[in-house]
């Protein structure tokens, strides 16, 4: 029943979409002679045959891009992301086939490319906006119990805990777990409501009996023998079959992996800045910004500095050491805020509220992160980069690596002035270990699209610290 119901539902959608795609062109075609130029000698009718084969193209890019598989738990923002991009191959498809054909097909070198723009820009919104109300209906019909997946989970273990969470705090994903097979927890027993109802070897009578739509296999590292018979059991019954692995803590979300002649190798951390290509368009998005940020922010640096002098005796800049890239040490550049002190005194404390060694004039450019601004100088050295964990002290470098596992892993990448934890609210006097839960997030995921995103953010959420004092 819900195998028919997605059909139907993804033939509707289909649907749908090409409706969208055809009444976004009209729009684009209204926008631009109509309602902007008001000419009436673009024949209306040569626009229109266009969709003959606008419409099924753009209908294919989307299912290319994975638009009409299950849309359960993607986000939000990955949905919309796919749209963006759908659009975009399109519209230079469909640029490309115009110059191509452009002899054959008199219309085509007055096709006007202005046109084009309000249809991506109508198409996008529109689309980005059906998806939203589908998603929206589909969270209200999920908890109120209806075209829910019904499901089986095989081994009781941290990912089957792990995995019930997720699915009780989310319930528009419409998943119903209707129990556990165990064979190391007796039968009754609960989690979340989810209960221990028989053994793995019970595994055949259970899908004949049941008929779940779906089985997630959540095994116990111990219990990894059972896999293959298991899964075979599964692929016999023809229901459709998921693992979740129970070395999350070890593999990440987003595995590397390598095909050795067959052989599947899963890489323990995948850091895509190793790539060298990467890495060079990296640093020289950190050469042209940091040489285009120092430019724009020196009358600031300038009017800072001065009032750090009059203010304070001591030097204007500080300069502290910190742990980089490799583990290699720096010197790290910032405003001095606070009076001049030992080394000694500063070296491994945190500061507090109404710190009494912070100036008056310290308190507004740590509020503002004004006092990292010569952090810039560090990028145009190779010391740091605009984007990536923020660098610690040497001394609560040793504290944190024994304290909170995979904390070494973020040195495998520049340091930056901002980054994914900043954003988030992750920085000053938070816990280090959801800062580095989101530093590994980014270090895994980068892109220069994420670079850039972050910066973007930066602008809105990095420079306020209400955790600086």
């Amino acid at each position: 029943m819900i195998k028919d119901n997605q059909r139907y539902f993804n033939r509707l959608h289909v649907l749908i979409d090409a409706c969208i795609i055809a009444v976004s062109y009209m729009l684009a075609w209204a926008v631009q002679f109509q309602l902007l130029n008001n000419i009436s000698g673009y024949v209306f009718r040569h626009y229109m045959s266009v969709l003959i084969y606008l419409v099924p193209g753009y209908l294919i890019l989307y299912a290319a891009f994975g638009l009409y598989t299950t849309r359960s738990v993607r986000r939000k923002r990955v949905e919309a992301e796919k749209v963006i991009q759908a659009n975009v191959v399109g519209i230079v498809l469909f640029m490309t086939a115009m110059f191509f054909f452009r002899q054959d097909v008199n219309f085509t070198n007055n096709f006007s490319r202005l046109m084009l723009a309000w249809f991506f820009l109508i198409n996008v919104t529109l689309e980005c906006l059906f998806r939203f109300f589908i998603r929206v209906a589909l969270q209200h019909i999920r908890q109120k119990g209806f075209n829910q997946k019904h499901m089986i989970l095989v081994g009781y273990s941290r990912a089957a805990e792990e995995y019930i969470d997720r699915i009780k705090a989310n319930p528009e994903w419409g998943y119903d777990i209707m129990g556990i097979l165990d064979d190391n927890v007796q039968c009754g027993m609960k989690y979340r409501g989810v209960e221990v109802f028989g053994r793995t070897e019970e595994i055949a009578e259970v899908l004949e009996r049941a008929k779940p739509d779906e089985i997630a296999i959540t095994l116990g590292l111990s219990e990894y023998s059972k896999l293959e018979h298991i899964v075979a059991v599964c692929e016999k019954s023809g229901v459709h079959t998921k693992f979740i692995p129970d070395y999350n803590n070890i593999i990440p979300t987003r595995p590397y992996t390598e095909d050795l002649m067959g052989l599947p190798v899963i890489n323990i951390r995948h850091v895509p800045l190793t790539n060298t290509f990467n890495a060079f368009v990296k640093r020289t998005m950190d050469l042209v910004g940091a040489v285009c940020a120092i430019i724009i922010f020196s009358p600031v640096m300038l009017v800072t500095a001065i009032a750090i002098k009059l203010t304070s005796p001591g030097p204007l800049i500080y300069t502290q050491e910190r742990v980089g890239l490799h583990n290699k040490t720096f010197r790290m550049y910032k405003f001095r805020s606070m009076d001049v002190q030992s080394p000694k005194k500063e070296r491994g404390a945190w500061t507090v509220p109404d710190d009494p060694r912070v100036t008056k004039v310290g308190k507004i450019i740590r509020k503002t992160s004004i006092d990292e601004l010569p952090q810039l100088f560090n990028i145009l050295k190779g010391d740091m980069s605009l984007v990536g964990p923020r660098p610690e002290r040497p001394f609560f470098v040793e504290k944190f690596r024994e304290e909170i596992p995979r904390y070494m892993i973020k040195h495998q990448v520049r340091p930056g002035m901002t980054g994914w934890a900043q954003i988030n609210g992750y920085r000053g006097n938070t816990s280090i270990r959801k800062r580095i839960e989101y530093d590994l997030y980014y270090i895994e995921n980068w892109t220069l699209g994420f670079d850039i995103k972050i910066l973007f953010l930066t602008i809105f959420k990095g420079f306020i610290n209400k955790n600086a004092y």
